[in-house]
């Protein structure tokens, strides 16, 4: 078994006096995907932007290859190899397709390097080069969602961080880019964490899996494990996908 990767050990975060997490802890390893379910407001969203450093736990530790990080600053994490693709996508409408991925790059100053990087993103989403003077903004949810997980490989990561890359996207768009993210997995080694309300297609990629209820963990288990809890086929797997 690989060694672990990223550690949360008695993860607390606060918004204002509200504790949103209440005391998680989880562990990823070199290689995995991992998923995290759970129902709006389960906390899973949170759990990464703690990860990420946009939010500073009130308690706990977060650990990257065996350090505290969660002290540190957002700019930093991504030196040192996280990257995140946000729920919404957050990319920079009135940029161009190709600013948006070199801005993914900014910490990055070997040129070389992030040339190599645009071009294996160029193989991955062919989409991206064929639109890469045109304005992000007026891409399709689907091309959006290419360009969100595009941007966050260009800082060449070594775990993603993926916050509901199917949201509003036709179920055969969400079937090519989760291929897309194993075939990443597979190539490169990059470790994954997603968050996904599309349980189904979630398990079906991932490795492993922790269900999340009010900012707690409630279950882990191999992702096959999960897709046949008749728990999680109740409250997460009722319609097929």
């Amino acid at each position: 078994m690989s060694e672990p990767l990223l550690e949360l050990k008695d993860l607390r975060v606060k918004y204002g006096n509200v504790e949103a997490l209440h005391g998680i802890g989880l562990t990823v390893r070199r290689g995995e995907i991992v998923t995290l379910l759970g129902a709006n407001g389960a906390g899973k969203t949170t759990t990464l932007r703690a990860i990420s450093g946009l939010l500073r736990p009130s308690a706990g530790e977060i650990r990257f290859e065996g350090k505290p990080i969660h002290a540190l600053p957002a700019h930093e994490l991504v030196k040192r190899g996280i990257a995140q693709a946000p729920e919404g996508r957050r990319i920079f409408a009135t940029l161009t397709v190709r600013e948006n991925l070199m801005l993914g790059a900014f910490t990055r100053t070997d040129k070389p390097g992030i040339a190599e990087t645009l071009a294996w993103i160029h193989r991955l989403f062919p989409v991206l080069e064929k639109r890469g003077t045109q304005l992000a903004g007026t891409l399709s949810g689907g091309e959006q969602q290419m360009l969100a997980i595009g941007r966050a490989l260009m800082a060449n990561p070594r775990i993603l961080l993926l916050d509901e890359p199917s949201l509003g996207l036709a179920p055969l768009l969400v079937k090519a880019i989760f291929q897309t993210l194993r075939e990443i997995n597979q190539t490169t080694g990059v470790t994954i964490v997603l968050v996904e309300q599309n349980a189904r297609a979630a398990l079906k990629l991932a490795h492993r899996g922790y269900v999340m209820e009010v900012g707690r963990l409630v279950l882990e288990d191999s992702a096959q494990a999960l897709l046949s809890n008749p728990k999680v086929q109740n409250a997460y797997l009722g319609s097929r996908v």
